[in-house]
């Protein structure tokens, strides 16, 4: 069993403990690496959770087609500061009529690099990563309650790891055709 933290830790931290201690749930293999494999499918809805929300707020929220049109002297801005009680000083002239906080960690060239040109787009890649989160969410309930694998799946090594590197070649071959094509691919800014 996982041992708590200390009584200075949270409730919050206890119960989660509580809940990931498969084997205070029950002592059978079979059902604690089923719940561990779906455990991996909620966490991928996690990351394609906290995607969604960046794309989100890079749409609704940045000055992204303003850098766009000119990104040498439009400075990349994800947010402003509300004026709420003197916060607003944060806020910094970007250029193009925006005022902002300074961003420096390189979203706005990584969405140009992926060939994404405007808020739609952003949106239409939040939309798309929401829906991967609720078809992970899916599959970790599937992979628990409708196609749970054996044990003997679980402890085939061999099996597992051709599993394991097939989805990630593949994914990694696609992944790399794909920024093929977006590199070479002369874009049109509007």
């Amino acid at each position: 069993t996982i041992a708590k933290g200390p009584d200075t830790t949270t409730w919050i931290w206890n119960l989660h403990v509580d809940a990931h201690d498969f084997d205070s749930h029950t002592n059978d293999l079979e059902k604690i690496s089923r719940k561990i494999f779906s455990a991996h499918f909620s966490q991928l809805s996690i990351i394609f959770l906290w995607l969604s929300g960046m794309y989100f707020h890079g749409a609704r929220f940045s000055n992204y087609e303003a850098w766009l049109s000119n990104p040498t002297h439009i400075g990349p801005s994800a947010q402003v500061v509300w004026p709420i009680v003197g916060q607003e000083i944060l806020n910094g002239d970007m250029g193009g009529g925006f005022q902002g906080i300074q961003i420096t960690f390189g979203f706005f060239q990584i969405w140009r690099a992926f060939g994404i040109t405007s808020e739609l787009q952003l949106y239409c890649t939040t939309i798309g990563a929401l829906v991967f989160a609720a078809l992970m969410l899916f599959a970790g309930w599937f992979h628990d309650h409708k196609a749970a694998p054996k044990l003997a799946w679980f402890q085939d090594v061999e099996s597992m790891l051709n599993h394991h590197l097939a989805g990630l070649l593949g994914l990694g071959s696609l992944s790399w055709a794909g920024h093929q094509v977006h590199v070479s691919l002369p874009i049109k800014l509007p």
